[in-house]
């Protein structure tokens, strides 16, 4: 719960009566390795926050193949913005890659944040156009790298991420084939 609250502090002033505001209305919950926290389909109603683990957020393209479009590490926010915001389904997954504990806060909870904290609106207004600053810069660059600079710079970028992440997953996020993957690794330790 401090991970949630240091971060939001980043973003705008709180004090501890809001604090525990806050604290009042989020609960903590585990989220096993492989088990979704959100799936296609499906309207988010509430806001994650990672304080432990890895989540990838993927979708299935038109040939039904499993595309990773990105992965989110602790202190980060677990949301489809558009779902969340305009109440629709969300076309992509958020799956656990190892275990997880994130805070949940419901969209009534945020609602209530909303009316109650004098300036609640613009912290998660900076957060969200942080994470969509944060999204474009990660998957931007990669359009034009072929797959040795696309590993590069993932290695470079994250570096604590690389090891955690199976190949499979990180091969989907680079648009190669975990065999390529092998290959420029191997080509990059020699």
């Amino acid at each position: 719960m401090e991970n949630l609250i240091n971060y939001l502090l980043q973003f705008g002033q709180l004090n501890p009566h809001q604090i525990d505001l806050i604290k009042s209305k989020a609960i903590t919950k585990k989220l096993a390795r492989d088990h979704f926290y959100f799936e296609a389909g499906k309207v988010q109603r509430e806001v994650a926050f990672l304080t432990e683990g890895i989540i990838r957020i993927c979708y299935y393209n038109r040939d039904g193949d499993e595309i990773t479009k990105y992965f989110l590490d602790e202190n980060h926010f677990v949301v489809d913005v558009n779902s969340y915001t305009l109440q629709i389904p969300t076309v992509e997954y958020a799956q656990a890659i190892t275990d997880c504990e994130l805070v949940i806060i419901s969209r009534e909870a945020m609602e209530e944040l909303s009316m109650t904290i004098i300036g609640w609106d613009a912290i998660i207004n900076k957060i969200t156009v942080k994470g969509m600053a944060d999204k474009v810069n990660r998957i931007s660059p990669m359009l034009a790298e072929d797959a040795t600079e696309r590993y590069l710079n993932f290695m470079k970028t994250f570096p604590n991420l690389a090891h955690r992440i199976p190949q499979l997953y990180l091969a989907s996020f680079l648009g190669i084939t975990p065999t390529s993957l092998s290959r420029i690794r191997r080509q990059i330790s020699e």
